[in-house]
């Protein structure tokens, strides 16, 4: 058997784990490990965060499917609604027995779509508590929301 651990380092981008032939291919991979500090090959796809998140019914993709589908180099998660719904609760992270933050995954999947400019709603239409319209951009938001509550 291999030793994960050996192979890639630890869990969380506290080291860097060895790029094989097939990762040089995977851009959005190593975009995303960059993104988030999180090394995603530390996921055993075990199910826990899938299991315990409060949004899951309404996903298209579960949780631990989004970490398989950036492994396997499918760029169609970047279509998911899934990296939208994502509450950024943190319960994914508590309960992840490899400490891995799939929250810091999901913001990192919507980074990469905003440097797109592939947004999924107009901030354009979005009126703050006076009326005026918002030009806040989604990401910024997001990032509030996360501070603002843990």
């Amino acid at each position: 058997m291999i030793d994960i651990r050996a192979k890639y380092g630890d869990v969380g981008g506290k080291s860097l784990h060895k790029i094989s032939r097939k990762d040089k291919e995977n851009d959005l991979l190593i975009e995303v490990e960059e993104l988030s500090g999180q090394n995603l090959y530390g996921c055993y796809q075990c199910g826990t965060c899938s299991a315990g998140c409060p949004f899951a019914e309404e996903m298209d993709l579960s949780p631990d499917t989004v970490i398989r589908y950036l492994i396997l180099g499918k760029d169609e998660v970047l279509e998911s609604k899934t990296i939208w719904l994502c509450a950024s609760c943190f319960t994914c992270a508590e309960r992840c027995p490899r400490d891995l933050s799939l929250t810091k995954i999901m913001e990192a999947l919507r980074v990469v779509l905003l440097r797109k400019s592939k947004d999924h709603t107009d901030v354009g239409t979005c009126k703050d508590a006076m009326g005026i319209e918002s030009g806040i951009p989604q990401m910024a938001l997001v990032s509030v929301f996360r501070k603002n509550t843990g």
